[in-house]
């Protein structure tokens, strides 16, 4: 099953890439990536790549190897394969939650909705099908980088938000609903701050991923709804009557009475 796919994936990834130029270190604190997959000439292209833009670059070939190097060498980004030998991508992505925040951009070879759903479900902060260009995963992984590590707050706002029984602290980064903290990851956070700090103002999908990721970055918006859906989930909001989150039809989200 998995004989046909190597070859495609590799001229697909390989091709626009004749000669890797000599890494570039003009960076006195290099951002260390981790890049995690188990096709060979794949991890050599990405990894080259990053390099050449000054990463410092960690690579694995399976999911053990993969938890094994985060814990050792904590990386900024990985880049994280969702089909691996053993444990999975999916599995490998829950477990590297429960001890870092890296940012987490998911490969996956199939392009049905569901493979989408189920790894930014677990963390992922971004993903792209396979083949991809190696120069577009790069701009990705800058984009992300680009976003404020503390938070997507302006600083114009510091004081406690409350939407009924939320509560959002943009300085500590808590979220609480009633007395329950509520764990969200960096983008989630991101995409909630947002939301609170002018919670009467309906954003559009473009809006929000200026905000959160970047004005530079590329994809399918919709990668917003993916994450309002699993901040809804976190919140204990009802998708159909939502308490917090409200979908503003043909313009995008705002918060709702709580």
């Amino acid at each position: 099953m998995t004989a046909p796919r190597r070859p495609a994936l590799i001229a697909s990834v390989a091709a626009p890439i004749p000669q890797i130029p000599e890494p570039s270190s003009t960076s006195s604190t290099p951002v260390r990536a981790l890049v995690v997959d188990d096709e060979p000439s794949l991890i050599r292209v990405v990894a080259g790549y990053l390099e050449h833009e000054g990463f410092v670059v960690t690579t694995a070939a399976d999911g053990e190897q993969a938890l094994a190097a985060a814990r050792s060498d904590p990386p900024d980004v990985i880049v994280l394969d969702l089909m691996l030998p053993g444990i999975d991508g999916i599995e490998v992505c829950r477990q590297l939650r429960t001890f870092t925040d890296a940012y987490v951009i998911m490969l996956t070879a199939r392009s049905e909705e569901v493979d989408t759903l189920i790894g930014l479900s677990v963390g992922a902060d971004d993903y792209m099908t396979k083949p991809f260009s190696p120069r577009e995963l790069t701009a990705r992984i800058r984009g992300l980088l680009r976003r404020p590590r503390m938070s997507a707050s302006t600083g114009t706002d510091p004081q406690v938000r409350t939407v009924g029984d939320l509560r959002l602290d943009p300085q500590s980064r808590q979220v609480f609903v009633g007395d329950a903290p509520v764990e969200l990851t960096r983008i989630e956070f991101d995409l909630l701050d947002a939301l609170t700090e002018r919670p009467k103002l309906a954003y559009t999908r473009r809006q929000l991923i200026e905000r959160v990721w970047g004005p530079d970055w590329v994809g399918d918006e919709h990668l917003v709804d993916i994450h309002v859906a699993h901040i809804r989930a976190k919140l204990g909001d009802d998708a159909a009557t939502p308490r917090f989150v409200l979908t503003v039809r043909g313009v995008g989200y705002r918060m709702g009475p709580g």
